[in-house]
């Protein structure tokens, strides 16, 4: 999964445009650090507590989907040795296969909308030198 993919969004507070935020700019805002806005060119920063909690959260979607991949190969496996083995039958085994492949897919556009973040950035103080 590619940053530039995340569809983190951020809203100036200084000229209210909404900008898709670059790598660059994610990774300042993880540091807490100030950047400019690429639109009126002044500084913004991340401020509010529940954003950069949400925004923080975005990490551990990044391991869901591969959480969730395992998961589902490893139900699929189990599914299909059990019907070898004659625990389970053609319907049965298929059945559970559709239900895991259903689940995964649900994640995976639950992860997705997550992803999608407007950050609404304020002015940065400035820092006395």
């Amino acid at each position: 999964m590619s940053v530039a993919t995340l569809g983190v969004q951020g809203l100036c507070a200084h000229c209210q445009t909404t900008l898709v935020l670059k790598p660059w700019q994610l990774n300042a805002i993880s540091i807490h650090e100030a950047f400019t806005c690429a639109h009126c060119q002044k500084s913004l920063e991340l401020r509010c507590p529940k954003q950069i909690k949400r925004f923080r959260s975005l990490d551990s979607l990044g391991l869901l989907r591969a959480s969730a991949l395992v998961t589902v190969c490893t139900a699929l496996l189990v599914a299909l040795v059990m019907e070898w083995v004659g625990l389970l039958s053609v319907t049965e085994q298929l059945n559970g296969s559709l239900i895991a492949i259903f689940v995964y897919f649900a994640v995976i556009r639950y992860a997705r909308q997550r992803q999608h973040l407007t950050l609404i950035l304020d002015a940065a103080k400035a820092h006395a030198d």
